[in-house]
Parts: C-alpha cells; structure tokens; sequence
C-alpha cells in the first residue's frame, strides 16, 4: 500500500499540488485523473521519489520516503516498475535485451538465470515469437507490452504507469488495461496509473483519484463515478455524447 499524507508541491512559489491525501490499495489498479495541469504528472514524480515535495508525506508499507536512508531509498527504487508513456524501449537492443536490462543493471544474477527470467515475463504478456525483434520491427500495442515486461522483470511490489495507453487504438487499449489489471491481481502489486482514457476509468478503476487544480476532487470506484454529483467528476468523466448515455443506461439498471 501506498499512503499519501497532505501532499504539497510548490515551484516558485507557485502551488502545484495543495494537500493532497489519499491511499493506493494493493492488488489493486489506482488510477489518477483529472485535465491537463491538474497536478497529474507532478503527484506522481513526487510518488517515484523524483521530484521531493514541499510538504507532506508519502509512505511505501508503513515507512515515508522522506524518512529513509539512502541506502533504503535504493531497495525502495528497486521495487518499482515504471511504464513510461512512449514505451521508452531501447532502439538498439531487441525484445528480449531490453526486458533483462533492469536485472542486468541491478542484480548480480548470471545472464542465464536473467535471460530465464525475461523469458517467463515475455511469454507472460503474450509476447510471441518478438524475442530478437528490435522496437521498430514490432507495433504500437507490442512495445507497451515490452514495457510491461520490463517493469515487472524485478517483481516489482509497485508498478507505476504514466499514460499506458497513450497512442494505442481503442481495441489494443482496451487488452493493454486487462493485461496491467491481470498482472496487478496476479502478483499482488500496488499499481497507480496516471491516465486520461475514460475507457480505463470504466474498465479497470478499482479506485480512482480525481484531481482539480492539485487538489484531490473526488475519489471512489468506477462504479461510484457513476452515480456521483460532483459536478466536475461529472464533466471531465461525461465530456463525450458516448459516455454520457453510458451512464443514462447504468442509472436505469
């Protein structure tokens, strides 16, 4: 579990982010969301440990960042997995490389037992026959698979993805959100994704975080935004003609 106490982020006097408080439950997909300068991006550096807030505190399974020595802030980074919006695979490595590059760099193992390893995370995000693919010879939907695989290669206890979706078509999004939610359930991690996909929201937000001028707006379940009257949920959520007779049906259930 990741807790987040009176969060504050303040560049030049400007404030970013105005205590925020929330949890991010284990085993579960946490999704944060809001417009675009809402906070987004700066709430989840300031998770990751790369930007360090003005105040307030994050804590990682009972024990804040701020709190910890360097040494442990190291253990803390090995024991997260980072799904960055472009993929952000290496262009000279193939499928296979950038998958063992984590456990090369940051474990001590023999290049069988990575190479083992890598296999089993490849095969597990159904990655087939792309082994000695390079990332220009494979699509779109492939390479977020690719980092997928990668960010979990460490068993990782917290998988953080920023925009997983980003310039995937709606039917690949769609097996890129079950396969982050199957892999969130199966290895029990606690998995905050930053996201403006309103697909996601429906499909796989067991817990949503809904930020307005780095403010936390609202929060609760796929499920609860439906039924909520907080008027800007309702409009950032509703904005589409499609979204809004979604919710008409679920309302007459």
């Amino acid at each position: 579990m990741i807790q987040v106490e009176h969060l504050t982020k303040s560049f030049s006097d400007t404030p970013v982010l105005r205590g925020i408080s929330t949890a991010f439950e284990q085993g579960k997909t946490n999704l944060i969301i809001g417009q675009s300068g809402s906070g987004k991006t700066v709430f989840m550096k300031c998770l990751l440990g790369l930007i360090t807030p003005t105040g307030g505190r994050v804590i990682f399974d009972g024990m804040a960042m701020q709190d910890m020595s360097p040494e442990q802030r190291i253990t803390l980074r090995q024991e997260m997995g980072m799904v960055f919006q472009g993929s952000a695979l290496f262009d000279s490595m193939t499928v296979e490389e950038n998958v063992m590059f984590p456990m090369q760099m940051f474990t001590d193992k023999s290049k069988a037992e990575i190479q083992e390893r890598a296999n089993v995370v490849i095969k597990r995000v159904n990655l087939i026959d792309a082994n000695h693919k390079y990332p220009a010879e494979i699509s779109g939907g492939m390479k977020k698979r690719v980092a997928i695989a990668r960010a979990i290669v460490m068993n990782p206890k917290y998988l953080f993805c920023d925009e997983p979706n980003s310039g995937l078509d709606p039917r690949t999004a769609i097996l890129i959100d079950n396969l982050i939610q199957e892999i969130t359930q199966e290895y029990n991690i606690t998995t905050v994704i930053n996201t403006h996909d309103m697909n996601s929201v429906m499909e796989i937000g067991e817990k949503i975080v809904f930020l307005e001028s780095g403010l936390k707006a609202w929060e609760g379940t796929q499920k609860e935004i439906f039924v909520t009257d907080n008027e800007a949920v309702s409009n950032f959520v509703y904005s589409s003609e499609l979204l809004k007779k979604v919710r008409e049906v679920y309302l007459k259930r």
